[in-house]
């Protein structure tokens, strides 16, 4: 649509000089930040730009399409300083687009290798995938390095072509050991396509920074942070309602700088491959973008089962109570697999407020706890099935 619009422009002298003058600016902007002066004067081409044809500021991009870097070149032009709000809106057009099928149940079998299998007896998987392993893997002539850059290319092409029942169950895949993990860690080659051969983390923002210099890059980010947000309010536990899209969503990071990956082969917990160390004044802002892959509820709703979780009869066994809200694996889960250090007190919380996305828990029935003991104001406990419950903030967690 972005294409179709902008050609529309094209027939127009002066709609075509401004958006001209709206590349110059980007092209500015890529080497260093633009002066007050010069901000100024881009945002003006661009107001006059979208006044003479509003429909740029509302055109959207196809995933996978031909031209959909040429797409997303026109989309952000004419968004040349965004605010943090259009950051966080997808450049794509979902209106049209399934929901991905749904994946392979545990049944005892290695799914991953399954997984992999299924994707080599498909031409056009198999073909592709031995593509971006070799992409890889291969070295730089006269050095240990890979060419990352041809990597991310090369898995890019892989996801963008397959089609999503083979792609994203060589990515998803269930596991229930750690030689399935295994595999399912190292389907991205993440020595190369996920963390730097010298194995030193990147500071999360300078990594977000850097991505956001490129078009595909910043949608591809865009896109995640707009259908990956979380939400107690709806079933998939997305603010979208739409688990499906945030799977996409990830997935689409793969083959960028912010490649995210499994961080063992033990567990479903995923994360990008840097920190927050020298965050200054911007820490709350890099963990919040960390805890966008490391503590979200939308993006685990397609992961309780890949990893090292109780079985329906180890949680029922524990006796354990769940609000309506989340799965029956979601609380068990969300305390095994994210590795924070917890007050006795959050056991016996209904509601966790974990970097503005809280979730419902009960504790369980053999856990009977005081109000002196949980240290939770007695106003806000109220009876629950078998216990208790009641609120606690971020200083519960530590």
């Amino acid at each position: 649509v972005s294409i179709l619009t902008h050609r529309v422009c094209s027939a127009d002298p002066l709609c075509e000089a401004l958006y001209r003058g709206l590349e110059l600016c980007a092209a500015e902007a890529a080497v260093s930040p633009l002066g007050e002066q010069a901000a100024a004067e881009c945002l003006e081409r661009q107001d006059d730009l979208l006044a003479k044809h509003p429909a740029l500021s509302t055109c959207k991009c196809q995933r996978g399409f031909r031209k959909e870097e040429q797409c997303l070149r026109i989309y952000w032009r004419v968004r040349l300083l965004p605010g943090d709000d259009e950051l966080e809106i997808s450049p794509y057009d979902d209106t049209l687009m399934d929901t991905p099928s749904s994946f392979m149940q545990l049944d005892g079998e290695n799914q991953c290798l399954k997984a992999a299998q299924d994707c080599g007896l498909y031409e056009k998987c198999g073909s592709l995938r031995s593509e971006y392993v070799l992409a890889c893997t291969k070295r730089v002539p006269g050095s240990n390095r890979c060419n990352q850059h041809k990597c991310h290319r090369a898995l890019r092409r892989f996801l963008e072509r397959v089609p999503e029942e083979y792609s994203l169950s060589v990515l998803f895949c269930p596991c229930t050991n750690t030689l399935c993990g295994e595999r399912r860690r190292k389907t991205i080659v993440p020595s190369c396509s996920y963390q730097e051969m010298e194995g030193l983390q990147p500071n999360c923002l300078h990594q977000q920074s850097f991505c956001r210099r490129d078009d595909l890059c910043r949608s591809r980010l865009a896109d995640f942070l707009s259908n990956c947000q979380p939400s107690l309010l709806t079933t998939s536990g997305c603010l979208k309602d739409s688990a499906g899209l945030c799977l996409r969503a990830y997935a689409g990071l793969i083959g960028t700088i912010m490649t995210p990956n499994y961080i063992s082969n033990s567990s479903a917990d995923v994360s990008l491959w840097c920190n927050c160390e020298g965050s200054g004044n911007q820490w709350q802002d890099c963990l919040r973008l960390q805890r966008m892959f490391t503590h979200n509820t939308c993006l685990r709703k397609y992961t309780l089962y890949t990893g090292h979780t109780l079985s329906f009869d180890d949680a029922k066994a524990s006796r354990w109570k769940f609000g309506p809200v989340f799965s029956n694996f979601f609380v068990i889960h969300f305390f095994i697999s994210t590795n924070l250090q917890v007050n006795p007190s959050i056991l016996n919380s209904q509601l966790i407020v974990f970097n503005h996305s809280p979730c419902y828990c009960y504790w369980p029935t053999s856990l009977q706890m005081s109000d002196r003991d949980t240290g939770v104001t007695p106003a806000l406990m109220s009876p629950g099935s078998g216990g208790g419950r009641g609120l606690v903030s971020n200083r519960d967690i530590r």
